[in-house]
């Protein structure tokens, strides 16, 4: 019996020792923000796939999933319409429709090891009406998050595309503090993404207010400068039509521009510990091709420098994407702008 008594002694010691030190009411720690920013590394937006389902072709979105995974991209901020499938009085539930098909997007994604962001697109409706829709934006939420509450940490919240209007940065940091207590009830250790106001305006971060006891955060960015090169030729620019024809050929004084925009958003990003999120840029088609290639390479670079994740705007649409549709392959001038060679 001694002899057995010694052999279970020391095991008996060692599950002892283990035991003390782990405790039962320890919470495991929630992801480490800048890491979950590193797991974005690339991506796209797939644009305004939920906002009308008459569109919507199944074969075509797995194809298209597909092609993202075959190009080395990691990650899809897949841009959400929640209010139009919700109802129009409290408690604005969303229909069952939209929530089996964003259900049937996240898992497709995740099957195939692409992260995703579940970006709240109502920007123009919170933009008009901010404090009228403020219940429906908040009741939404708290829908969405209960429902993926159980997902793993490659679903993130991208809480509001681009406040912007009415809806103010300083109201803003009131409406984002209420979203962000509604999604820790049911979510305490997602990740979110959130950006400032005006457009998420790399300028406006200065203004921006995020809880400090919060870290689970990644800062949202979009970058559209200069925006009469961008944006010539787009229908919804006013005055867009006088600016067809302007170049960017990444002249020493266009690349500097670029540079300090992004060091406004290092400088910040530094002083406050969070990560970055470049979560939109793009060029429109109207554009010539030898200057939409120069610049998309030139951010993608500085992005990549200053450590920034990122997703190109419309990645299969031909207005600002790298996709065309009518010829079923990629731009490649484009593609090899955010995606050079090896």
């Amino acid at each position: 019996m001694g002899y057995i008594y010694l052999l279970f002694l020391p095991s008996l010691l060692i599950f002892t020792l283990t035991a003390s030190t782990v405790n039962p009411l320890e919470k495991n720690a929630p992801p480490d923000a800048f890491k979950q920013n590193e797991r974005l590394g690339r991506g796209g937006n797939i644009g305004n796939i939920l906002y009308r389902f008459e569109t919507w072709d199944k074969k075509r979105e797995q194809e298209h999933l597909d092609l993202i995974k075959e190009i080395g991209l990691t990650h899809v901020r897949v841009n959400t319409g929640p209010f139009a499938h919700a109802e129009e009085i409290p408690p604005y539930t969303l229909s069952k429709d939209f929530l089996e098909r964003l259900d049937w997007t996240i898992d497709q994604a995740l099957s195939r090891g692409i992260a995703v962001i579940i970006d709240n697109h109502e920007y123009h409706a919170m933009a008009d009406d901010p404090m009228g829709k403020n219940d429906m934006f908040l009741s939404t939420w708290k829908q969405i998050a209960e429902r993926y509450k159980d997902y793993p940490d490659g679903v993130y919240f991208g809480v509001l595309n681009e406040p912007n209007g009415h809806l103010t940065p300083y109201l803003w940091n009131y409406i984002c503090a209420d979203a962000i207590k509604v999604i820790r009830e049911s979510n305490p250790d997602r990740t979110l993404v959130i950006g400032p106001g005006r457009w998420n305006n790399i300028q406006q971060l200065e203004f921006f207010e995020l809880p400090e006891d919060d870290r689970n955060i990644i800062v949202e960015i979009h970058y559209y400068s200069p925006h009469r090169f961008t944006h010539q030729g787009a229908s919804w620019s006013q005055g867009s039509e006088e600016w067809l024809g302007t170049t960017w050929r990444g002249e020493p004084e266009e690349k500097q521009a670029v540079m300090e925009d992004f060091q406004f958003a290092v400088d910040w990003a530094k002083k406050h510990n969070r990560p970055l999120y470049l979560g939109e840029f793009g060029v429109y088609e109207k554009a010539d091709m030898e200057s939409r290639k120069q610049w998309l390479t030139f951010v993608v670079q500085q992005a990549e420098k200053n450590n920034f994740s990122w997703a190109i705007w419309n990645l299969m649409g031909t207005s600002f994407g790298i996709w065309d549709e009518s010829k079923n392959s990629w731009i490649e001038p484009l593609k090899e702008a955010i995606l050079p060679p090896e």
